[in-house]
């Protein structure tokens, strides 16, 4: 999924597109976008309501470096006792 810079015009991905990619929901590649995770241009006309987000490739690359390094640094979930205590 490289971008070589001196190849071409960059490389845009759709939300879906990125959801097959990386095997999740459009929904989720929304959410990503909306809380800044993923980066993303609307190219959307001035009038319209809707967004119509897309992806370049460079954004895709340095969010998966993020997310890769993010996976490796997650706390530990530890079970909270279960015993029950009697009080009399």
């Amino acid at each position: 999924m490289s971008h070589d810079a001196g190849r071409g015009p960059p490389v845009y991905y759709t939300p879906p597109e990125i959801a097959e990619l990386l095997r999740v929901s459009p929904a989720k590649v929304l959410t990503w976008i909306r809380s800044g995770e993923l980066e993303s241009i609307s190219v959307a006309s001035r009038g319209s309501r809707r967004p119509r987000f897309r992806i370049s490739a460079r954004a895709l690359e340095a969010f998966e470096r993020r997310r890769s390094g993010a996976a490796a640094l997650s706390p530990i979930r530890r079970r909270r006792d279960q015993t029950v205590k009697d009080f009399v």
